[in-house]
């Protein structure tokens, strides 16, 4: 099988294999083929990609392969070129992304959406989102640092001494965990909020303390996923979030919902209640924010309030970004590829039939079924 590793988009530093991994799926005695300077944003050249015994090769070549990988999808047309039977292997976002599902689906191309890999313990080594929201909430928290106009921790000098900083992150799943673990580490004092059960308890393991909203929607099916909740639940939520938000120094937002808008938990009014100087770094702007303020990939002001709109900042750290995504990647090939390098789909794999999303023509993925295409379904 030949594999064919694409270069990311102007602005994004990652690459989907760095040359460790590119060694492993040469071991497996697959061919790679890597798209020229793929990984300088990364700090990886063709000579190292080479040495480990792949090739370097013009973009359409590398689209010809077995299996294209990426971060990112390719563009329109070139999606357009991919013959039946080709495997792509990237992030597509299919519960938000029914025209390309329907298209690939059309062109009878196999291909697997890393975002849509299972929550599930044996698929942790290969869960893409956990690896890149590990990176998004520790350069959340430096980033809200390098721009407060306040010390973090606490000091005590011969100039008096320096109450430490309020934060709050909303949603503590794995960006907020680590966001309250970098948070803790510089001295801040720190709350947290989530609308899942589970995460009081590991709140409270990082020393942080947990906001409780009573009469949560119960999320025990949702397969580690946050649900949407009831309004009245919101309402509730909306007015104990606004309390906190504005006594806070800093708020850090990674509440998001798999295939729907991200839930405003912070509102204009909010904003301009906070304490000037205050800094928000909203994680969810991609998919709509988390604060009624924010704009997607911007960092502006309101009433002395900095909002930074980032949902890409594992972008901003290529080497170790890359180098986790990368390893999640080989993980997931380990289970597709034979002794004899040739890629073998055991649909019996709840991982593998879980993460495909169309295979000859036929949506595979139970849970964008369900989402995208219930009607059909029914």
């Amino acid at each position: 099988m030949t594999i064919g590793l694409l270069k990311e988009p102007e602005g994004e530093h990652r690459v989907a294999l760095l040359p460790e991994s590119v060694k492993t799926l040469t071991d497996l005695k697959t061919t790679v083929l890597v798209e020229k300077d793929a990984g300088a944003s990364a700090f990886s050249a063709d000579d190292d990609y080479q040495a480990v015994g792949a090739t370097a090769s013009a973009r359409q070549a590398v689209l010809e392969a077995d299996l294209v990988v990426g971060i990112n999808p390719p563009t329109e047309d070139e999606i357009g070129q991919l013959k039946p039977g080709q495997t792509l292997l990237c992030i597509f976002q299919p519960l938000s992304n029914k025209p390309l599902v329907e298209r690939l689906q059309a062109l009878k191309v196999t291909s697997f959406s890393l975002d849509n890999v299972p929550r599930t313990t044996r698929a942790q080594s290969m869960d893409v989102l956990s690896s890149m929201a590990t990176v998004a909430g520790y350069k959340a928290v430096l980033q809200a640092a390098a721009t407060a106009p306040r010390f973090f921790p606490m000091f005590m000098t011969a100039a008096g001494s320096i109450i430490p900083s309020k934060v709050l992150v909303l949603g503590a799943g794995v960006a907020g965990l680590q966001a309250i673990a970098t948070a803790r580490r510089l001295g801040a004092v720190v709350e947290a909020f989530d609308v899942r059960a589970a995460a009081e308890e590991e709140v409270k393991s990082l020393g942080a303390k947990f906001v409780k909203v009573e009469g949560a929607k119960d999320d025990a099916d949702a397969g580690g996923y946050a649900v949407e909740q009831t309004e009245e639940y919101k309402a509730k939520q909306q007015a104990l979030i606004q309390e906190h938000a504005t006594k806070a120094n800093i708020i850090i937002s990674t509440a998001q919902i798999p295939g729907r808008k991200a839930p405003v938990l912070i509102l204009a009014d909010t904003v301009a209640n906070m304490q000037p100087g205050s800094v928000i770094v909203d994680l969810a702007a991609s998919s709509g924010g988390n604060c009624e303020l924010t704009e997607n990939d911007k960092t502006v002001q309101k009433h002395g309030v900095t909002i930074i709109g980032n949902s890409n900042l594992p972008s901003s750290m290529p080497m170790d970004a890359s180098k986790m995504f990368g390893k999640n990647i080989v993980n997931l090939l380990k289970l597709m590829i034979d002794t004899e390098g040739d890629l073998n789909l055991n649909w019996e794999d709840d991982i593998i039939a879980n993460t495909c999303v169309t295979h000859d023509g036929n949506v595979m993925s139970e849970r964008v079924k369900n989402i995208l295409f219930q009607t059909e379904i029914a």
